[in-house]
């Protein structure tokens, strides 16, 4: 009941500071306001770039592994980025693709890959530079692509080179307003080429890369309409694993395979590199660490001041308050009552602040969302955070104040002016 008592007295003190002295306390409330939406609006921000690139890299695949001629980062232990050591390796091929198929254990499958622009034409409409992916059989399956409309290439069409293309659904609005593209033949490089299927929307990742945007070909076919010997072209072999393989024992078995397709002596570098996801998540962890430490400083100092506001706020209130802390006292209040009353008075208002704050970021994510194709959610641990943060600061904030209106002699308290 005394617990549930200084609540109400709290909530009716804190309502009648409200009224009474709008101005001051809206200023007071500012501070707390501004302090709220800079740390959980960075930490929001944060959270929701977070998910979406850990999202992206996910779509990359967590048992999936890109060997590539340059790695996607420093060596282990190095900061700086020896391009110039890397520059003079050779690229993958498709052959070693299918050599690395056929001699692994624990492979589930893989697909060779690499990309160029071309300018493509249907009818009267005209994409130029439009981005050709030109790949191996087992992309949909490395992937996990789906087909929207028609179907995928066959083993036959994928070996001989069909002049066949698996389309993304941008590329599909774009050069064709609507109509069922199957069926239908569009020019690249001036060779027809036979829309046999779509792909179903993805949208864009992190990276900037999306198959919407893409012309699926065969690699084969691609041998005809460009140069890809020694020349570097972003040529990968995407491997995926078997499930529940040892990420170590995959990774091993790899490195030997290339190892002996490149015919490298025991004591030579390796002249490819083995990319795996994990790498790239692992930086970012880094990344955001700093960047939720950066962002909690930044917040840090507004809610400092938003405290200093409050603590203001409360100091004033007990001066009011002197004669009604000596009456309280004279009647039998202990200190607890009035240190508690206080305490909760300056918390009441602090998470005032922090509600306005919080709705500010709701509103804001709401326009964000709508205006912009990038998504951003005000997730509940961070309500709470700003929340529990808001009570925080009002405590400390009221803690100082509300110990001087405790120690008040209530005859003196009484008879102040």
């Amino acid at each position: 009941m005394l617990l549930l008592r200084l609540i109400y007295e709290s909530f009716s003190f804190a309502a009648n500071s409200l009224t009474a002295n709008k101005l001051r306390t809206i200023l007071s409330l500012l501070g707390v306001t501004i302090g709220i939406f800079a740390i959980i609006s960075v930490f929001t921000v944060i959270d929701s770039l977070e998910g979406f690139i850990r999202d992206s890299l996910n779509s990359l695949g967590s048992n999936m592994v890109y060997v590539q001629k340059m790695p996607w980062t420093p060596p282990e232990g190095e900061t700086e980025y020896p391009f110039w050591k890397y520059q003079n390796r050779p690229v993958p091929t498709l052959e070693e693709t299918e050599e690395v198929i056929r001699r692994s254990q624990t492979v589930d499958n893989a697909a060779f890959l690499f990309g160029f622009g071309r300018k493509v034409q249907y009818g009267s409409t005209t994409l130029d530079n439009a981005v050709i992916m030109a790949t191996s059989g087992g992309l949909m399956d490395v992937w996990n692509l789906e087909i929207a409309k028609g179907r995928y290439f066959t083993d036959s069409e994928m070996r001989t080179g069909a002049p066949a293309a698996v389309i993304g659904h941008e590329i599909a609005d774009q050069l064709f307003d609507g109509l069922d593209p199957v069926g239908r033949t569009i020019k690249i490089q001036g060779q027809k080429f036979n829309i046999i299927g779509v792909y179903t929307p993805m949208g864009q990742d992190a990276f900037g890369t999306s198959m919407d945007r893409y012309i699926h070909i065969s690699v084969v076919k691609s041998y005809y309409m460009i140069d890809v010997r020694d020349r570097d072209r972003g040529q990968t072999i995407c491997i995926k694993a078997k499930d529940n393989i040892d990420s170590d024992k995959f990774m091993a078995e790899l490195e030997g395979i290339m190892r002996t397709i490149r015919r490298l002596k025991p004591m030579e570098e390796n002249d490819f590199a083995l990319n795996e996801v994990s790498i790239v998540a692992n930086q970012f962890d880094q990344f955001f660490v700093v960047f939720n430490l950066a962002g909690a400083i930044i917040g840090g100092f507004s809610i400092l001041v938003g405290g200093f506001g409050i603590a203001n706020i409360m100091f004033v209130s007990v001066k009011e308050r002197t004669k009604i802390i000596g009456i309280q006292k004279s009647l039998g209040a202990k200190r607890y009552f009035i240190l508690l009353q206080f305490i909760f008075e300056a918390i009441v208002l602090s998470v005032i602040g922090g509600v306005i704050g919080l709705l500010l970021i709701y509103a804001g994510t709401i326009i964000v969302n709508q205006s912009t194709d990038f998504t951003i959610v005000l997730t509940t641990g961070n309500i709470i955070n700003g929340l529990m943060i808001s009570s925080v600061i009002g405590f400390l904030a009221g803690f100082m104040p509300a110990r001087a209106a405790a120690k008040l002699d209530p005859v003196i308290a009484i008879n102040s002016v």
